[in-house]
């Protein structure tokens, strides 16, 4: 049983980290869904945190149909993970039909070599769930991110669970979205699931002691992570 955490900054990747979390899913601006975070914080990260670091690579929030520019740019930052020692990256796009972009998917994978690839909720856009699991598994692929094609992975139980029993461990299935100490318990219990995904996300407040009243009413908040949610998350697990 694991605990992959999602974070938009190298403080929280520490942290999460520290507090236990079995891997990283390292991004940049979590509030649209993640993206790719800069190259400076991936390579400090692979070389200073002692677990699995999985960059996002999305060049930006959205849909998940891509232009070719689009393309060649996920392909280059994938290269670029690999060099970097990453290992796995976290990938998806689609076409305007809502199937899988096989083709182009192939071509991540190829250049990935030997990093694994997570598919992440783009999964949840696909039109039919059963035909893109089995085309993520045909392709080598060796996670799918899910929420079950809910807006969170409670609302999408059933689903998962269906997932779960269909992809006979060919693939793993990580619910996330709204996962948290609170309802782990029952995803377990319904899904079966082995792998879990979580922000464990909290809004913290600046320490800047020197505030700008022309422009700041009060202490501005950013998106951080809570350590104790990461901690009760794996007691749960472990239990």
């Amino acid at each position: 049983m694991q605990l992959e955490v999602a974070v938009s900054n190298l403080e929280a990747a520490i942290l999460a980290a520290n507090a236990g979390a079995h891997r990283i899913e390292l991004c940049d601006n979590l509030g649209e869904g993640g993206t790719t975070p800069s190259y400076a914080t991936i390579k400090y990260a692979v070389q200073n945190i002692g677990i699995p670091v999985y960059p996002i690579i999305r060049p930006r929030g959205g849909d998940f149909l891509y232009t070719n520019a689009e393309l060649e740019i996920i392909n280059n930052d994938v290269a670029i993970c690999k060099d970097l020692g990453c290992k796995g990256v976290v990938v998806g796009m689609l076409e305007n039909n809502g199937n899988i972009d096989i083709v182009n998917l192939k071509k991540i994978i190829t250049t990935a070599g030997n990093m694994q690839i997570t598919f992440h909720r783009a999964f949840d856009r696909c039109n039919n769930a059963m035909l893109a699991l089995q085309q993520l598994i045909d392709c080598g692929v060796q996670t799918i991110l899910t929420s079950g094609q809910k807006a969170n992975a409670v609302e999408g139980i059933y689903l998962l669970k269906k997932l779960v029993e269909n992809a006979e461990n060919k693939i793993t299935i990580m619910p996330g979205a709204g996962v948290r100490a609170n309802n782990l318990k029952e995803l377990i219990q319904e899904t079966k699931a082995t792998f879990y995904h979580t922000s464990a996300g909290i809004q913290t407040q600046s320490k800047m002691e020197f505030l700008n009243a022309n422009i700041d009413s009060k202490p501005p908040t950013y998106l951080h992570t809570n350590a104790l949610e990461i901690k009760e998350m794996l007691k749960i697990l472990q239990s």
